[in-house]
């Protein structure tokens, strides 16, 4: 063999494990395994089924992981947000439209799903933090849970009380999660919904909200959504959506408009993207 033939063939085999596995999976033709990653993809795309299929293969090769079910949940919970029109920026933008919004009934079996999923997520996520109550995982897990729950209370079943409850319970868990490991960027999310959610209440309000340890700086809550839309991982898209919904109330169309058009170019299925991006137009 001549020199350089040695030479690309020592660099060919130096490259495949550099590359590591992702390498090694490209030359085998492996089918890849289910990831977190792929099923919230499609489900910000409206791949429901598919999502719930990727998250049920994921259970399946990690039983004892709470995401698993908590992701499981989420396609519930989105599928009903499409099925229902809930996540429209209209509703959001225009606070006596909101207020006076009907309560909306849920579909029988995705309720029962999502609630089968909730349940089985929290006993995992127990049974591991019985023995390690600083693991991340889990606590991300319960973090979700809540935040989870309270948007369904809140936006399905119009029970704003006990959607507070579950917003306050996500924040204070995600404060804890991000003093174990600073770098869980999605559950920002939980600490930003609950500041400028009850940041835009009437000073009144907020002044009793805190005195029961809700957190209300408005901007505080946008600068941990920032975060989220910049540095999270399985939140990021939602974390946009949300911001996109912010510049809107403050009059701040160029930047809804940037937010809205990169949702729209990586989630091209999701026509809400499309929609709200047409009437900025």
């Amino acid at each position: 063999m001549s020199d350089f033939l040695m030479l690309l063939a020592s660099w060919s085999i130096v490259q495949i494990f550099s590359l590591g596995p992702y390498a090694l999976a490209q030359t085998t033709d492996a089918p890849s395994p289910p990831t977190l990653d792929a099923g919230y993809h499609q489900m910000y795309n409206l791949q429901f089924e598919d999502a719930h299929k990727t998250f049920r293969a994921y259970q399946d090769r990690n039983p004892g992981d709470p995401l698993g079910p908590t992701s499981d949940a989420a396609v519930y919970l989105f599928s009903e947000f499409d099925r229902l029109g809930i996540l429209e920026s209209e509703l959001f933008t225009n606070d006596e439209k909101f207020q006076k919004r009907q309560k909306l009934t849920p579909e029988p079996a995705a309720k029962q799903g999502f609630d089968t999923a909730i349940n089985r997520s929290e006993l995992l996520s127990d049974r591991i933090l019985m023995s390690s109550q600083q693991n991340s995982d889990a606590l991300f897990a319960k973090v979700l849970n809540r935040g989870l729950r309270s948007d369904y209370l809140a936006l399905i079943e119009k029970r704003q009380l006990a959607s507070l409850s579950y917003m306050k319970g996500a924040g204070v868990l995600a404060e804890k999660l991000l003093a174990v490991d600073p770098s869980r960027y999605d559950a920002y999310l939980a600490v930003g919904v609950e500041n400028y959610i009850l940041g835009l209440k009437a000073a009144p309000m907020r002044v009793m909200l805190r005195a029961y340890g809700a957190k209300t700086d408005k901007d505080q809550g946008i600068s941990n959504l920032q975060l989220t839309a910049e540095k999270g991982r399985y939140l990021l898209p939602f974390a946009r959506l949300l911001l996109a919904v912010a510049a809107l109330r403050n009059k701040d169309t160029e930047r809804a408009k940037e937010l809205l058009q990169g949702l729209t170019k990586e989630f091209p299925n999701n026509k809400l993207y499309a929609k709200e991006l047409s009437r900025l137009q």
